[in-house]
């Protein structure tokens, strides 16, 4: 596996992983994987912390403390999950500051529930930028047709941002609008643009497991010599849109 990821980092891959947990920072694993495996990026979501967080004891010592101060649910999820980010963006900060910012970037996810709540997601992305307070970080917000301000009024802050669930070329177009708009917003106000990046990814493994479900349900009779043949592979790709207008594709996570 290393030989074929060398391969891809050579030809200028960006490789990704898709899981992050306190396990895996406090065993070194994550900085191995930078080290070994040419992993340049983490990014995480609910699903992924929900399984971290309820796997092991890891987490005990924080939790501990939190439900001493009568922290509720959602703002001892918040800091249990932004102490990880935090962590794994000072981890992969040599890469980040070797790549000149391309690279060497974690993922953390808004509260999805907020997708829909234009206001909520720009406050939410704000507290999380302001909490992991780390220049390599994206914070992820969904495509949502109410996300698409959201990814905007982020960028014109100075936020750096992973715009996920894209499933449609006509949505990309839209979030090519929203980081011109926030771009744009940003020279107005004066930012360092050298500082913002965006990167939109196209989730394939949603529609691989649509194909799969229908495929089956059409049964052998329906695809003749196609019986036992499905081969389907997740795969989520990175396409990059830099303020220095310089896109870049990213890999397999």
């Amino acid at each position: 596996m290393t030989d074929a990821l060398t391969a891809l980092s050579t030809a200028g891959v960006s490789i990704w992983l898709d899981d992050l947990s306190r396990e895996r920072l406090v065993s070194g694993s994550l900085a191995d994987l930078a080290a070994r495996d040419h992993v340049v990026g983490v990014t995480t979501n609910p699903s992924i912390f929900a399984k971290a967080i309820t796997s092991g004891d890891a987490y005990g010592p924080q939790l501990r403390d939190l439900s001493a101060r009568g922290v509720d649910v959602r703002e001892a999820l918040r800091a249990l999950t932004t102490f990880d980010v935090r962590w794994a963006c000072d981890v992969l900060r040599p890469v980040y500051e070797a790549t000149g910012g391309v690279d060497g970037r974690v993922s953390i996810e808004v509260d999805p529930r907020l997708a829909h709540d234009t206001e909520a997601t720009i406050a939410e992305a704000r507290a999380l930028w302001w909490q992991v307070d780390r220049p390599n970080l994206f914070i992820k917000i969904p495509a949502a047709r109410q996300g698409l301000p959201a990814i905007a009024a982020c960028l014109a802050e100075g936020i750096s941002i992973n715009v996920t669930l894209i499933f449609s070329l006509q949505r990309y177009d839209a979030v090519t609008g929203a980081f011109i708009d926030g771009m744009e917003r940003a020279r107005q106000a004066r930012r360092d643009l050298s500082s913002i990046s965006s990167v939109a990814s196209f989730f394939v493994s949603r529609v691989d497991t649509e194909i799969d479900s229908r495929w089956t349900r059409s049964g052998p009779a329906r695809r003749p010599g196609c019986a036992g043949a499905r081969r389907s592979r997740t795969r989520v790709w990175h396409t990059s849109t830099s303020n220095r207008c310089s896109p870049r594709s990213g890999g397999p996570r």
